[in-house]
């Protein structure tokens, strides 16, 4: 198996779910007592979300560049970044570090063209569902989709849930029906599909309450780097 480099930390509530995820699905493919290689570099979440929300996305790119060099030099031979939003700096974290990253949205865009999905809607933090340049033009362009964003009012709430709920631990069923009805508006506005675009969604939302067919990145981010770390191809997935 290949050495993966985890960066987590954004928030370690999602980080917490790759560690497992990534574990379990080496141990199925591989039986036994088999886990998964890997280093983890889990940052302190408070002051890259003050970047975020001040624009500095030098600033967070310098850190986390400087992580995922770390991890190189530790003996990684790839990254997974445990996070949809920071994916925006994703081509400074590989120029930073010299490795490939597996991105989050070519897993996600794969799943998605292999179940027939032509329309699906977007849920993540405000920079996700604002900013093309994250993951929703990588989708568009690359897997041929046609990919929506709720109405403002309905982003506002899915960030605030995001960052003052999921990110520290609290799922509440207040917001789980919240956001089950902002998916419903979406299916009624003919999405097929919904992207958990954030990831700390699935804590909340699964596919035994959503009103449509949930796509949630952070599973298949972790199936693909499980693919990854058994794989032979030298080459990762580039940002």
């Amino acid at each position: 198996m290949r050495m993966l480099g985890l960066l987590g930390g954004m928030s370690w509530e999602s980080t917490a779910v790759y560690y497992r995820l990534l574990n379990q699905g080496v141990a199925q493919r591989l039986g036994g007592l088999h886990s998964a290689p890997l280093l983890l570099h889990s940052l302190d979440f408070a002051p890259l979300a003050a970047q975020q929300a001040a624009g500095d996305w030098d600033g967070a790119a310098a850190l986390l560049g400087q992580a995922a060099l770390g991890l190189r030099q530790a003996g990684a031979q790839a990254l997974v970044l445990a996070t949809n939003t920071m994916h925006k700096v994703a081509p400074a974290i590989e120029a930073a570090s010299g490795l490939p990253l597996l991105h989050i949205a070519d897993a996600t865009g794969t799943a998605l063209r292999a179940a027939g999905i032509q329309r699906a809607a977007l849920l993540g933090t405000r920079f996700t569902m604002e900013d093309d340049s994250i993951v929703r033009a990588r989708l568009q362009q690359h897997f041929d989709l046609t990919v929506a964003v709720p109405a403002p009012d309905d982003r506002a709430l899915m960030h605030r849930v995001i960052y003052e709920e999921l990110c520290r631990g609290v799922v509440s069923e207040a917001s789980r029906a919240a956001v089950v009805a902002l998916i419903a508006r979406q299916r009624a506005q003919g999405a097929q599909a919904v992207i958990l675009g954030c990831t700390e969604i699935g804590l909340l939302i699964d596919e035994s309450c959503s009103p449509l067919p949930v796509f949630d990145t952070t599973v298949l981010h972790a199936a693909a780097a499980v693919d990854w770390m058994l794989s032979t191809d030298t080459q990762g997935h580039t940002a």
